[in-house]
């Protein structure tokens, strides 16, 4: 049974991730839920079942496509969403006897590492060289700028023309690609993972009771991990990419755990829906400025401890 679903779920992943190559936005959309299956085979039956998900997928998906896109679909779609079910099940018993799972800040901090892994993944399947990796990102975002102006989204500053504007700022985009990538990686496997589990969850297959997720806080040690991101950064090569594509992982992270904190601090507020309301809109059209001031609350949280100073009353059962 176990392995049935595991190839069941593994096929509909490689579906889901080869549809991709049509290059519609729904095509976008399907390939963004491609760890869905491997998502919810895992946490429903046994991670094991993930890992038949992980082979019958990329196995599928050499065959209808190349080997190097079963490689990609391996490293960079089935075996993060089969370890991070796998550590989301995991759990050991106290003195009591009582469960311990594993915890959801930790959880994060793995989606991060996971993330990076997978964005360097990305780039070593384009190429093994460098240069070449950033001549190609290169002429994407020139072709993009290109393309902006021509729609007119983007105005020229006068007196500058499209191949000095491209000159003077695409060095510094093809530097933060891996940011962005980082970024969107951590949050397409939390979004998913969610899911999964909430779909289990109701079919009642999901073994661990489901956690108060707005008392997640990412560990000190997270915060270790940014620094390190930061100084690897400013090196050359696949090594500064890495860790370019920490950065953008863990401020993802810090980004989760800022609005965590938000839910969590309004509890019984009669402001709490209006404001979370406003959050959430306000993340679609002002993503670029709401999303670092999410990610330094959550970052303060870490390091001072912010609620746990609050003296908050326990959760809800059953939250």
């Amino acid at each position: 049974m176990i392995s049935l679903v595991g190839i069941g779920a593994g096929l509909v992943a490689a579906l889901l991730f080869s549809v991709v190559i049509t290059g519609s936005p729904l095509a976008v959309l399907l390939y963004s839920a491609a760890p869905l299956p491997i998502f919810i085979a895992a946490l429903g039956w046994n991670h094991r079942a993930g890992l038949f998900a992980v082979a019958a997928g990329a196995i599928a998906v050499t065959i209808a496509l190349s080997l190097p896109a079963g490689f990609a679909f391996a490293f960079i779609i089935a075996l993060p969403a089969w370890w991070i079910a796998y550590l989301a099940l995991l759990a050991r018993t106290d003195d009591t006897g009582k469960a311990e799972w594993y915890p959801l800040g930790s959880l994060m901090v793995w989606i991060a590492a996971t993330a990076t892994m997978a964005t360097v993944a990305s780039a070593l399947m384009m190429t093994t060289d460098y240069e070449a990796y950033r001549s190609v990102i290169a002429r994407i975002v020139e072709n993009l700028l290109a393309e902006m102006v021509r729609s007119k989204m983007l105005n020229l500053p006068e007196g500058t023309t499209q191949a000095e504007l491209a000159a003077s700022i695409t060095p510094l985009l093809v530097r933060a690609v891996p940011l962005g990538i980082g970024a969107s990686i951590v949050t397409t496997i939390t979004a998913n993972l969610w899911l999964a589990a909430k779909t289990v969850q109701l079919s009642g297959r999901l073994p661990r009771p489901w956690p108060f997720i707005p008392s997640t806080t990412l560990p000190r040690q997270a915060l270790l991990l940014l620094v390190a991101g930061l100084a690897t950064a400013a090196l050359d090569g696949f090594i500064g990419l890495a860790g370019v594509a920490l950065v953008g992982a863990l401020l993802a992270t810090f980004m989760f755990s800022g609005l965590a904190m938000l839910h969590d601090l309004s509890r019984g507020q009669t402001w709490r829906t209006p404001m979370l309301i406003s959050v959430y809109v306000a993340l679609v059209v002002m993503q670029a400025v709401l999303t670092p001031l999410l990610a330094l609350a959550g970052m303060i949280d870490s390091l001072l401890g912010l609620r746990k100073r609050a003296a908050l009353p326990p959760p809800p059962a059953n939250s």
